[in-house]
């Protein structure tokens, strides 16, 4: 009795030292960005289905938006498009648009709806253009302070959550391709799967936006330290903005607009740490950046139950 009661106990504190948590967050929604090395290796995509389904079941509301830049490029090169990039974007043909749209919804969306789906009937898959969850205009970015045409790129024009609700309030987990229509052309556009979460993310009223990415979060001085800013505020953020790489511009832009527009936390988190959602929502030390807006300070721990030796009481 006495060997299985210490065999036990290492469990009963995990699941103590997640109780605040699980109170804090419940009934609330959870947007998470899918991307980087979580999309492509078979044991993290596991995982990730596996964390988001414990979300549910534990009385969150997840919602999941994803790109999928390394399986475009894939089939772009299968059918001899070539991939060029301005300004950071894909310039994007009509003919390379089929290719991404078919891509987004018909393979990575499936692949992540089956996925979450081993875990019971939670995910339905959707894209931007359903229901006109997301809309778009043509987004021309300046190069030498000209606008340029790099083609089927977005730019979100308006959001509506009426379909993601329905879902939710339906005991669903929503799985979104960043892609959406437009209203003034009808041509449908690929938009930038970070932006499209933390939009979303503030039309819902998210508690949290989580970003999932191939480093461990933001680092304070880049080449020279790899020590991670674990915590800012939103004027912290715009400030350094400037200084960050390419490819972290958008992610640390999409979580500066979600907490300036209603969303309580917004965290950059190491997507190649296996079960890393569950490990920054559920635990006390957290990983990756989190930035909180101004004036609200960091939210701290919430203070978690005792569990003596005899045992959870």
């Amino acid at each position: 009795m006495t060997a299985r009661k210490h065999t036990a106990l290492p469990k009963a504190r995990i699941l103590i030292e997640a109780l605040p948590w699980l109170t804090r967050h419940n009934g609330r929604i959870v947007v998470i960005k899918f991307g980087g090395n979580a999309m492509v290796n078979e044991d993290l995509k596991a995982a990730f289905a596996q964390d988001v389904a414990f979300l549910r079941q534990v009385g969150l509301k997840p919602v999941v938006v994803h790109g999928g830049g390394p399986q475009i490029s894939a089939q772009l090169d299968r059918h001899g498009l070539v991939s060029e990039f301005k300004a950071g974007l894909r310039v994007t043909t009509p003919e390379a648009m089929d290719v991404v749209r078919m891509v987004l919804a018909g393979q990575v969306q499936r692949e992540l709806v089956g996925l979450l789906n081993q875990h019971g009937p939670l995910a339905v898959g959707m894209t931007g253009e359903d229901a006109h969850t997301i809309t778009a205009t043509q987004h021309r970015p300046l190069i030498d302070g000209e606008a340029v045409d790099i083609g089927r790129v977005g730019e979100i024009t308006a959001i509506d959550t009426g379909a993601i609700e329905a879902l939710l309030a339906d005991g669903r987990i929503p799985v979104i391709s960043s892609i959406a229509r437009s209203a003034d052309d009808g041509h449908v556009y690929n938009v930038n799967a970070d932006t499209a979460a933390a939009a979303l993310a503030a039309a819902l009223g998210a508690e949290t936006l989580m970003v999932l990415t191939d480093v461990e979060g933001l680092y304070e001085d880049w080449p020279h330290s790899d020590d991670v800013i674990s915590r800012l505020t939103a004027t912290q953020l715009e400030k350094l903005l400037p200084e960050l790489s390419a490819g972290m511009v958008p992610k640390m832009e999409g979580c500066l607009f979600a907490v300036r527009n209603g969303v309580t936390t917004a965290r950059v988190i190491d997507g190649r740490v296996p079960h890393a959602i569950l490990l920054e929502i559920f635990t006390d030390e957290g990983i990756g950046t989190m930035v909180v807006p101004d004036g609200r300070g960091v939210p701290e721990a919430p203070h978690a139950p005792h569990v003596s030796e005899g045992g959870a009481k």
